[in-house]
């Protein structure tokens, strides 16, 4: 099954059709105050589309982690009325997921109209895939478009189990997402490099034996590093080592040899006394850590070596910073190699989560071919796992 295959918003007939669309509207909120709007935003080319083309909307999201019970503190209400504003339409809001007030909003709907049900997860049949869950969303609506590609790695009622009984399609934000990095496993533009970062080994392992087969070299930075450096044997002091998988990271290394990959590790790093923003730090080359210090960051001649070793690339895919971007000092790393990734004329991208968080701060953004909207799920993606939400989807025909 290629993921390249399924069916869109666009191969689907909407118009007079009552469509549900699993979005990603877990936003951030302090005190029932929406703090960032950017996936509500993002939902809206696939939201504008079936409006234009008439059909009655019926929107569903999961918003922080509600006990499978109504609870305020986690109710959609916030999400309705920024998107009545984004849309500059009313949205109207159930009180209930698939009770009688989603019934009878659902009912009155009128072609272009959108409504959105309460909180998924306030239902607690949701994220055991309730067959009896899912039916009833079903009975809402005559498709289902799944758009929420942060939530596809989870087989949830709204995400998956719905999709047995309604005919299905991918939003523009999931369909973005195959193609760029189904695009990049399945068919890359050459010379394909991976740079993994972040602080822990087993996050990563899938992601790098299945990078391992499909790349033409492999970077590694972040703490994560630090277990390459003990599974060679060398002297680490106190920096993070992820004891139980150093024979994995041997494995790897293996691994890139036999296949004749580059595989890169930091020739320096930069290192403190300890996770202290006040602690003294100093940089020193990867053979030489003394006892008591910690790396936190690859260090300049490192960084100089990443940002020529992605010259060339036809491909980039970078998940994971190179150090802890939180502190000045040790951001170095992780913005030489968004720099050299901005510079080059590589398809570029970006998993979720951190290195994403870091590129927007870097202000490199909008120099990215692509940046994920899911953190787990595009790390699953990369692992070369079928995510459930998009597996579930009617192929083309």
């Amino acid at each position: 099954m290629s993921t390249l295959n399924k069916k869109t918003v666009e191969d689907i007939e909407v118009k007079g059709k009552k469509v549900l669309v699993r979005c990603d509207f877990n936003v951030k909120m302090e005190n029932g105050v929406i703090t960032s709007d950017k996936r509500i935003v993002a939902s809206l080319p696939t939201i504008k589309y079936l409006i234009d083309q008439g059909a009655k909307l019926i929107l569903c999201s999961h918003l922080g982690r509600p006990k499978g019970a109504f609870d305020p503190e986690f109710s959609m209400a916030p999400v309705a009325a920024r998107l009545s504003e984004l849309l500059g339409k009313e949205v109207k809001l159930a009180s209930d997921v698939v009770g009688e007030s989603a019934q009878a909003l659902a009912a009155e709907l009128q072609d272009g109209d959108v409504m959105l049900l309460e909180n998924v997860r306030f239902e607690p049949g949701e994220t055991k895939n309730d067959p009896e869950l899912s039916k009833k969303f079903a009975s809402l609506a005559e498709v289902y478009v799944n758009d929420a590609f942060g939530s596809a790695h989870r087989a949830h009622s709204s995400t998956t189990g719905v999709a047995d009984y309604l005919p299905s399609a991918v939003g523009y934000l999931i369909q973005k997402e195959i193609q760029f990095i189904g695009g990049a496993l399945e068919d890359p533009k050459r010379p394909l490099v991976a740079i993994l970062g972040g602080a822990k080994v087993s996050d990563k392992i899938g992601v790098i034996n299945n990078l391992l087969e499909k790349c033409d070299k492999l970077i590694i930075g972040g703490g994560m590093a630090y277990t390459f450096f003990a599974a060679q044997g060398l002297n680490v002091g106190n920096s993070l080592v992820d004891t139980e998988n150093i024979e994995n990271a041997k494995g790897m290394m293996q691994k890139a040899k036999d296949l004749n990959k580059p595989f890169l590790l930091p020739v320096d790093n930069m290192i403190a006394t300890k996770y202290d923003v006040t602690a003294p730090y100093m940089t020193i080359y990867s053979d030489s850590i003394p006892d008591g210090w910690m790396g936190l960051d690859i260090g300049p001649v490192t960084s100089e070596l990443y940002a020529k070793s992605i010259l060339d690339a036809g491909t980039i895919i970078w998940n994971g910073p190179m150090g802890v971007t939180e502190m000045p000092q040790f951001e170095g790393g992780t913005v030489s190699v968004a720099k050299a990734i901005a510079e080059t004329d590589a398809i570029s991208i970006i998993g979720g989560g951190d290195s994403a968080a870091a590129i927007k701060k870097l202000g490199f953004a909008d120099k990215m071919s692509h940046i994920s909207t899911g953190g787990g799920a595009s790390l699953e993606f990369l692992e070369g796992k079928e995510l459930p939400g998009i597996a579930c989807i009617d192929e083309k025909e």
